[in-house]
């Protein structure tokens, strides 16, 4: 298949493209050069690569920093789908879509309404998540309005080599490893009584090529390992692996203006559409992440 991948210079996107070209598709990377905003640019990209699947990868995607840009978010989010979409039935009306949402978008739940099925209230609970809600609206009038192959993909927490230390993982093994090499004896964390539910992103992204072939337009479908796991207990095999000896103390200034207790997905509907499963182990993921980031 010829595929294009916005945002595909990007952490999810460089192992997506990846993924796709070993499977023998013919991949277009998108990203800062294209301008998710501006059609016209969406247009030329997808002129020119005349792609048979978009993977729409392109977004801002920092909880933390969305409380600080709202309208930013908005524009790249929703705003952007809605010209990519525009574009695709424009110049490829025929390319299926998959529109990478978040699981985010359910909000804070209780512990009884675990694992979150698809089919649970979207609820967001901080600005990421209501763009990536919003994004979600465009795509589905997008299929009920002109017939479009979106399908939605709703990923929980992703981990794996070469993530940004934006995000909770590899920024507890970067500071660890830091802290080790300065000789200091504690680092400063967040909040880590939250519970997430962690895939590795290779599993994330067989998921997104598996939807683009079989998933349905206008559906979404949480890609999730189906077990949730402390932050502190991440925290604490991290450290295992890096210095036993290091304190974890609380800073308040990486503490959220609100924060989801606990998080757990069902992808029992995407493993009956594609057969999907996750295979990689968390152990697995902590070692590749600090492996990489011991290398840098």
């Amino acid at each position: 298949m010829r595929a294009l991948i916005t945002g595909g210079q990007g952490f999810v996107g460089g192992h997506l493209a990846r993924h796709l070209r070993d499977a023998g598709d013919v991949v277009t990377v998108a990203d800062r050069e294209v301008d998710v905003t501006d059609r016209a640019a969406l247009s030329t990209a997808m002129a020119s690569s005349r792609p048979e699947v978009i993977y729409h990868l392109a977004a801002m995607t920092s909880v933390a920093e969305s409380w600080k840009r709202p309208a930013e978010y908005t524009r790249v989010n929703v705003l952007g789908t809605a010209h990519l979409l525009d574009a695709a039935h424009e110049v490829v009306p025929e390319a299926r879509v998959v529109l990478v949402s978040s699981a985010e978008v359910y909000g804070i739940v209780r512990e009884e309404d675990l694992p979150l099925s698809e089919s649970f209230a979207t609820a967001p609970a901080n600005p990421y998540s209501t763009s990536k809600l919003e994004a979600e609206l465009v795509a589905r009038e997008a299929v009920r309005t002109r017939q479009q192959g979106v399908v939605i993909a709703r990923p929980f927490n992703h981990i794996g080599p070469g993530q940004s230390p934006t995000f909770v993982v590899p920024a507890l093994v970067r500071r660890m490893l830091d802290a080790t090499a300065q000789g200091l004896h504690f680092i400063m964390v967040g909040d880590l009584s939250t519970r997430r539910d962690f895939s590795d992103v290779r599993d994330v992204v067989r998921a997104y090529r598996l939807l683009a072939e079989w998933g349905r337009p206008g559906e979404a479908y949480n890609v999730a390992s189906g077990h949730d796991v402390a932050l502190s207990d991440v925290a604490e095999e991290i450290r295992k692996r890096i210095n036993p000896n290091l304190e974890m103390l609380v800073d308040p200034e990486l503490l959220r203006p609100v924060e989801v207790p606990v998080s757990r997905g069902s992808f029992a509907k995407l493993h009956d559409a594609t057969g999907w499963e996750p295979t990689i182990s968390l152990a697995q993921s902590l070692d590749d992440v600090i492996d990489v980031e011991r290398s840098r």
